[in-house]
């Protein structure tokens, strides 16, 4: 399977996708201060931005893709008392249920395309991985104000948005 192929898939299934990928991590009981302590409008939102953000990734494959969202992402599930273990693995609820889709859907080309197959596999575990360490820097950062080196808009839907 092609990297257009999947984001093609994410673009037109996003809603469906999200409202199962929610169940998945309100089944888990180690999501449960996650659910607890964030507004489901919240969460429902982070569910269809990620999505949106793995598009773009497969796209561009580019870290500016994605830190603003998941340092911002860290720094509200710190100041919302999120333990960072419910928040990470709510992110590997995320992959999983990513990879149970695209096998689900027969996503997958023919066995042929093997080094296609193997590129997407390491796009996607690059995403998930950097998804992890940029909520990991804003978790870690939230109480020492902003981040080194990352621009105000990393801090967007936090206590630092609108700092410059």
């Amino acid at each position: 399977m092609r990297a257009a192929k999947l984001a093609e898939h994410l673009r037109a299934n996003a809603d469906g996708m999200c409202e199962r990928l929610i169940e998945k991590i309100r089944n888990s009981p180690r999501c449960g201060e996650l659910l607890h302590r964030v507004p489901s409008e919240e969460y429902r939102r982070y569910a269809w931005d990620v999505y949106h953000d793995l598009v773009d990734w497969l796209t561009l494959e580019a870290d500016s893709v994605i830190a603003p969202r998941f340092v911002g992402l860290g720094i509200r599930r710190a100041r919302q008392g999120v333990p960072f273990s419910h928040l990470f693995w709510a992110v590997c609820l995320t992959r999983e249920y990513l990879w149970e889709y695209i096998q689900q859907e027969c996503l997958f080309d023919d066995p042929v395309d093997f080094w296609g197959g193997v590129m997407l596999l390491r796009s996607l575990n690059q995403f998930f991985d950097r998804s992890l360490y940029f909520a990991m820097v804003g978790y870690e950062n939230t109480d020492r104000g902003e981040v080194p080196g990352c621009p105000a808009a990393f801090y967007e839907g936090s206590a630092y948005a609108g700092k410059s």
